[in-house]
């Protein structure tokens, strides 16, 4: 890799805080008041925290990379940095290009001046000239849709308003690095969707974009690369986006293969039911490779511990397809009550046949789903739920038109009749609605 063609080198970036720990506890101000006057010498103990520790990566230019990690991992101080809003304690940064963020909701505006004043100042913060921030200006406002109020002070704005403005501003002044933090979460859904098809015109103009989100399907959509983050440090680099996501949905653990998912032992705990493994078997009843042809046979099964039996229990899975959106859903309960598996308190072990001959082909992966019906989840899919990953191919058809992957979730290969006129007319509605 050439120098050329980096646009962000970080190394062994660190960031501490300074945390003041008061040993006694107060309940109200005049029991800290009188603690106070009691002992005027005492000072609180303080200690370090690292925010960001030892970090190291480098970033290309037009890469799109999606930040994750759970609440304190650090992502929004690593942009803050980057931002050059906050100086490291540690470590270097190389910036190849200016820098437009996004990292808190009214981020660079003035209250007290108004729309069209503060796309001035903004731009202007972001080190952009007049003359290319009157260029923008009309797109930046049919962007924003704040043309209306366009010449009334931020300070009236709604939240939605607020982060419109702004992203419309960070994103149309042509920042060679966008960087851009969770407040899209305020934003309706038509505005988020107008956000990241801005953010991929960007990529594809040829810059680079940091985006920070708990969104994993948005973070699926546009980005190509995953730093993930754990206690501030950097806890996986990858381009294989949906095994970073799955780490980060599995508690930061790896999202196993199709060979299966055991529980460590100390996850998923519950008064009803505790989940031990979760496999997908080939026909022979053995653990089935991570990659799964078309036109054999393999099931999904589920093993655990019933602590007690409950009509209201539902035990079972979530397939999502290479697109991040759902292919089906199923359980244990799906048929009529007298056709369900009878479940007894002890280890159990349920099986259901996986349909690979309607998918498509591409990367799957597959969610335990364990709920009390309308009541509680315990294994919950795409946030917390136990999951395992496979790749499915062909052979899709025996057609020879038929060699590529097909558009759309699923590929059935479904049979066609041929008749006349008075032919169907003879058929039964159902089967010529089938």
């Amino acid at each position: 890799m050439s120098s050329s063609d980096i646009a962000i080198a970080v190394r062994g970036l660190s960031k501490a805080y300074t945390i003041a720990r008061d040993q006694q506890q107060h309940v109200t101000l005049a029991e800290a008041m009188l603690s106070r006057l009691a002992n005027p010498l005492r000072r609180s103990r303080t200690e370090t925290f690292w925010a960001v520790k030892d970090v190291s990566f480098e970033i290309n230019k037009g890469e799109v990379v999606g930040i994750i990690g759970r609440n304190g991992a650090g992502k929004s101080t690593l942009l803050k940095v980057l931002s050059r809003i906050t100086e490291p304690t540690a470590g270097e940064i190389d910036l190849y290009g200016r820098v437009g963020s996004l990292l808190e909701v009214g981020t660079g505006f003035h209250p007290e001046l108004t729309g069209r004043e503060n796309i001035f100042l903004n731009g202007a913060i972001l080190g952009m000239t007049r003359g290319e921030i009157r260029r923008q200006f009309d797109a930046i406002v049919d962007f924003a849709g704040v043309e209306k109020f366009l010449d009334t002070p931020v300070k009236r704005y709604s939240s939605g308003m607020y982060v419109r403005l702004a992203f419309a501003v960070a994103a149309h002044l042509d920042p060679e690095i966008l960087v851009i933090d969770e407040v899209l979460s305020v934003g309706d859904a038509e505005f988020q969707r107008k956000c990241l098809s801005k953010m991929s015109d960007v990529a594809n103009a040829g810059r680079t974009v940091l985006f920070v989100s708990h969104s994993m399907n948005a973070v699926q959509q546009l980005c190509r690369r995953v730093l993930r983050l754990s206690a501030g440090r950097l806890e996986c680099d990858t381009t294989d986006v949906r095994s970073g996501v799955m780490g980060y949905l599995n508690g930061g653990t790896r999202g196993e293969t199709a060979q299966g998912w055991v529980n460590p032992g100390d996850r998923f705990q519950g008064e009803d039911f505790v989940p031990t493994s979760l496999r997908v078997l080939d026909e022979d009843g053995r653990p089935a490779c991570e990659n799964l042809q078309r036109g054999e046979q393999f099931a999904v099964e589920i093993r655990g511990n019933l602590r007690h039996a409950s009509a209201l229990l539902k035990i079972g899975y979530v397939l999502i397809g290479p697109d991040g959106g759902v292919v089906y859903e199923t359980c244990c309960t799906d048929w009529a009550q007298e056709d369900w598996p009878e479940l007894r308190p002890g280890p159990i072990c349920l099986r259901s046949p996986l349909p690979l001959q309607f998918l498509n082909e591409g990367a799957h992966h597959l969610d335990m789903a364990v709920s009390i019906h309308a009541c509680k989840w315990i294994c919950e899919p795409k946030k917390t739920a136990p999951s395992i990953s496979f790749t499915v191919s062909g052979p899709l058809s025996d057609s020879p038109y038929w060699r590529e992957r097909r558009e759309g979730a699923i590929a059935p290969q479904l049979k066609w009749t041929a008749m006349t006129e008075t032919e169907s007319a003879d058929e039964p509605a159902e089967i010529r609605g089938a």
